[in-house]
């Protein structure tokens, strides 16, 4: 059974929203996309191969699929590692739109259930089942407890608008820290498993805490 396995972008006060142009994302009149792209480094690409290299399907919102579609088809060389996973792995379209027959070659549209589908997919998929982007997608995979592995990266720019990764009404979910880098122009990638509910306890000393 293959993992579920998140990439997630977002800034220092955790917005994802647009990171890759100013037209991808505008709901609620959010001006401000295009945050990654000062940031692009030969580490930030050096880290975006090896995880494509571990790809065995993609899992995309509507959204992210549209944008990708527009513009991964395109290029061909066999060589990219990003295109050539894209363009030749499965692709699943997680839409609740009357989106029934994706254009791209590879791809298809799950409706219905998510967390059947999705449970579906990890068990048939060989290698990683991949989200990347898709923020609203990677939301509703929180709230349904379907992420194994999550690949965080921070950039260092706080936007002060914008939706959120983990929003107000988050699963409380704990995670156990497995890798982690920094880029030559200061994105932090951290990789984390996904370990259940968090534990908590109390800096308080017995005695603080103690009835009388």
């Amino acid at each position: 059974m293959g993992k579920l396995v998140l990439t997630g972008f977002v800034t220092l006060d955790g917005v994802y929203q647009a990171p890759g142009g100013p037209r991808e994302d505008t709901r609620d009149g959010f001006t401000q996309g295009g945050w990654t792209v000062p940031y692009w480094d030969d580490d930030f690409g050096r880290f975006v191969g090896e995880v494509f290299d571990r790809a065995g399907a993609f899992l995309l919102g509507r959204r992210t699929y549209e944008i990708f579609a527009a513009y991964w088809p395109g290029i061909t060389d066999p060589a990219d590692p990003v295109a050539s996973r894209l363009n030749s792995l499965p692709k699943y379209v997680a839409t609740t739109t009357a989106l029934t027959d994706p254009v791209w070659p590879g791809a298809t549209a799950i409706h219905g259930d998510l967390a059947k589908e999705v449970t579906a997919l990890k068990e048939r998929t060989d290698g990683e089942l991949q989200v990347h982007g898709s923020g609203a997608l990677a939301r509703d995979l929180f709230a349904l407890d379907l992420v194994d592995t999550v690949h965080l990266l921070t950039f260092p720019v706080v936007l002060g608008a914008g939706r959120r990764l983990f929003a107000d009404g988050a699963l409380p979910t704990a995670f156990r820290h497995t890798d982690g880098r920094i880029t030559s122009r200061g994105v932090s990638i951290q990789s984390y498993d996904v370990t259940g509910r968090p534990r908590y306890g109390t800096y308080e000393s017995p005695e603080a805490t103690a009835g009388p």
